[in-house]
């Protein structure tokens, strides 16, 4: 196996009961964590304590029946679990200001979108006071945000992606496959903190950041009549929030301009042969375009 993934199965099924976590606890109720809430509520037995900045919204979770009350700092000692549902820094500062109460058998693992900055401060900090930290990326997300948008349902078939500080740590791994059991996850990806930000550079950031300058162009608000699925795929996610994906481009800076520049050069190719009137040269770019999704992913 390489070094750029493990990929387990979810094994569905009885395993969450065998995982003694009896208490689980969510900080931040966007669409993530409002997600986590009710996936874990509604396919198992655990006790789940939520909480978010809007006590609103903690209310409103509460009612809708998909928490058993509120994470306050006096409940985290009893946490089996505690996910951080932040944005990337205010992991760090929770994380940081919850461990002395983590108790040494529990597990906090986050979500957030970027994974160097948040393993390399919350491995010592985990380090420090006994717990075990695991660096988490749910691959999935909607085009709104918020919890009102989130569903018991967001996680199912998606690849959880996880990052242990000793990604060959077997025991960890069985155990986290029969944590997030209850969430309906197709694969649990193994991989460490680098590689996870050079990858995640390619399949969204960069997806992102094309998308957004795509929908820029004066024709865009013309295109009524005349697109179909093609428009609809690649303007999907040009609709996001632009302070979360600000933090995240930047912190990730190093691996999207490198992406950046290959597919800038790529584009220059096309650009060239047309401008060149070349058709052999842009055939042949159209065909290794197609050669290598075929190679990749399959026809």
């Amino acid at each position: 196996m390489n070094n750029l993934d493990i990929v387990y199965k979810i094994i569905k099924g009885p395993s969450f009961e065998e995982s003694g976590i009896h208490t689980i606890g969510i900080a931040g109720l966007g669409l993530i964590g409002g997600s986590f809430a009710k996936a874990f509520k509604s396919n198992c037995d655990a006790r789940v304590l939520v909480f978010d900045l809007d006590s609103s919204v903690t209310d409103e979770v509460i009612n809708d029946g998909f928490a058993d009350g509120i994470l306050t700092d006096d409940k985290i000692p009893e946490c089996d679990l505690i996910i951080p549902a932040l944005y990337n820094q205010a992991v760090i500062d929770y994380v940081g200001h919850i461990a002395p109460l983590v108790k040494k058998s529990a597990i906090v693992i986050d979500t957030g979108g970027l994974k160097r900055s948040i393993c390399e401060e919350c491995y010592k900090i985990a380090d420090e006071y006994g717990f075990t930290f695991v660096g988490g990326h749910p691959m999935a997300g909607k085009k709104y945000s918020g919890y009102k948008y989130s569903s018991a349902n967001l996680f199912k078939d998606a690849s959880m992606i996880v990052c242990p500080k000793d990604k060959e740590d077997y025991e960890l791994v069985m155990h986290l496959k029969d944590v997030f059991s209850p969430c309906g996850f197709g694969r649990l990806t193994i991989c460490s903190a680098e590689t996870h930000d050079a990858m995640i550079a390619f399949t969204s950031d960069l997806a992102h950041i094309v998308s957004n300058a795509y929908v820029k162009s004066p024709t865009a608000s013309k295109h009524r009549g005349f697109s179909a699925g093609s428009y609809k795929d690649l303007t999907r996610v040009a609709w996001l929030n632009e302070d979360m994906w600000t933090e995240i481009f930047m912190e990730n800076k190093d691996n999207i301009i490198q992406e950046l520049d290959y597919i800038i050069a790529n584009l220059e190719e096309y650009k060239n042969a047309m401008e060149q009137d070349d058709p052999e040269t842009l055939r042949t770019l159209l065909r290794d375009g197609k050669l290598a999704k075929e190679r990749i992913d399959g026809k």
